[in-house]
């Protein structure tokens, strides 16, 4: 009887420990077959991450009590196409961390501070192969994950909310400041309005000049539509300063198929000549569930100047996108 008892008490423990906790495995598939012309070359291909990247991942809470947690992350990107999570298992975030009333605080591999505001202005879903700014926009370029990091997010103020990011430069053969990414982001979210103020700074080696990105993202839903505007700035040693611009709109069909549109530009003065770049998408996206959307879009750019020979792309896919 007294066994009983002790050993009923211990379940009750663990099982009221375990409460406590929490684990999720979740995930994102993505495929597509598309069609893409560089020049005179066509090529048709299957591939993974249309709209987002493939990935799998864990992650987790623990209820520390007095409204503190602790969190986990283990995000890893994977290759529908041919099955491969690349040389990092989980090299898109992994990092542990608390949370509260003060915010949250992370630390390991995980998105910048820079990198939270990507999307909320761009057109065509933002999608990884026919988003407006693709081959069009220099700040494409930033590190958006570089890794050794700290990252604090403030919490919501009112709609109000900032978030800052440092990844320290560990390679101690060149100068301290090596590898260093520092970035920043402030933002506000209320009603139909959303808008975010980012700016991340990036020096490789101690030899190589610090570039320096700027961007400026918002949105304003009418209702009957979404209105998308943004602005980027960079300035590094090749391009001494890029200006970079957007504009789109979503516009709901239905309770299942919204259709999305966007058209980017970007100018950059530089030698031996300026260059200039223009990028126009159209997509479309009809969720045949909550979980899973079918998709098509398509995306032409166009570079001239920099004393180089007119540059033209074309991009055309269809896919479809499960998440669970």
């Amino acid at each position: 009887m007294k066994k009983s008892l002790i050993a009923l008490a211990v379940l009750a423990a663990s099982g009221a420990a375990f409460a406590q906790s929490t684990v999720t495995i979740y995930g994102l598939l993505d495929a597509n077959i598309n069609s893409t012309k560089s020049g005179n070359v066509t090529n048709t291909n299957i591939n993974s991450g249309g709209i987002n990247t493939s990935r799998f991942g864990f992650k987790g809470s623990e209820d520390l009590g007095g409204g503190l947690k602790a969190n986990f992350k283990l995000e890893s990107a994977i290759a529908i196409d041919t099955g491969s999570s690349g040389a990092r298992l989980f090299g898109r975030e992994s990092y542990v961390g608390l949370s509260g009333g003060f915010g949250e605080i992370k630390l390991g591999k995980m998105w910048t501070a820079y990198d939270d505001l990507q999307g909320l202005g761009a057109g065509a879903f933002n999608a990884n192969i026919f988003a407006p700014a693709n081959n069009v926009w220099q700040s494409n370029n930033y590190n958006g994950n570089p890794g050794n990091a700290i990252y604090y997010a403030t919490p919501d103020f009112g709609g109000v909310s900032g978030a800052v990011m440092y990844s320290l430069g560990e390679n101690k053969t060149a100068t301290t400041s090596a590898g260093n990414v520092t970035s920043v982001r402030i933002g506000y979210e209320g009603g139909p309005i959303a808008v975010g103020l980012g700016y991340q700074t990036e020096k490789a080696n101690g030899a190589s000049p610090t570039t320096k990105y700027t961007q400026v993202n918002a949105s304003y839903n009418l209702g009957v539509a979404k209105l998308l505007a943004a602005y980027g700035n960079v300035k590094d040693g090749a391009f001494p300063k890029t200006n970079e611009y957007q504009i789109g709109v979503d516009y709901p069909v239905s309770s299942a198929l919204t259709v999305s549109a966007g058209f980017a530009t970007s100018k950059s003065n530089g030698a031996p000549a300026d260059t200039k770049s223009n990028g126009f998408a159209l997509a479309a996206k009809y969720a045949l569930s909550k979980r899973t959307d079918f998709y098509a879009g398509l995306q032409n750019a166009k570079t001239t100047g920099g004393g180089k020979a007119e540059d033209k792309s074309n991009v055309y896919a269809l896919g479809v996108q499960h998440r669970f």
